[in-house]
């Protein structure tokens, strides 16, 4: 009653190794890597985040994950861009900041803190050309044609 007590908050641990190019996000690291953008200064100077939601039996999200890596793979020497995934079904989803409906459900978080859904197409080209895109502030930017698979 008096806001003492910590609400619960399911989340996977914390990796203690997350050297993968697609970093791995939990409920409990989410505000730390990704929302907070003056903690972010403190990890490696990352400022631009592609966040994937997925659920490990999603057929969608498998065909995703080499996309995914290949994107990353091809950001690993820009500090300030970072793609990571969140296993939705075994961590809590901030719902004031994610709307996700179905898996793979893709999110931007900008330089400036804006939290904006991914719905372009889901080729390698198509998300490293967004990224771009919203790197140089162009953040009203919309991308056509939304690809369901």
């Amino acid at each position: 009653m008096d806001g003492k007590v910590k609400p619960f908050i399911k989340s996977e641990p914390i990796p203690e190794t997350n050297d993968e190019p697609v970093k791995v996000v939990v409920a409990n690291s989410l505000g730390d890597m990704v929302l907070d953008s003056k903690k972010n200064s403190r990890i490696l100077s990352i400022f631009l985040f592609l966040l994937e939601f997925y659920a490990p039996w999603c057929g969608h999200c498998k065909k995703l994950a080499p996309t995914l890596d290949e994107v990353a793979v091809s950001f690993e020497n820009d500090a300030s861009v970072m793609v990571a995934k969140f296993d939705a079904s075994n961590n809590d989803i901030p719902s004031d900041t994610f709307e996700v409906q179905g898996y793979p459900t893709l999110y931007f978080r900008s330089s400036s803190g804006k939290v904006v859904p991914y719905e372009g197409n889901r080729t390698k080209e198509d998300i490293i050309d967004f990224i771009q895109k919203h790197r140089e502030g162009d953040e009203t930017t919309t991308e056509p044609g939304k690809d369901e698979l």
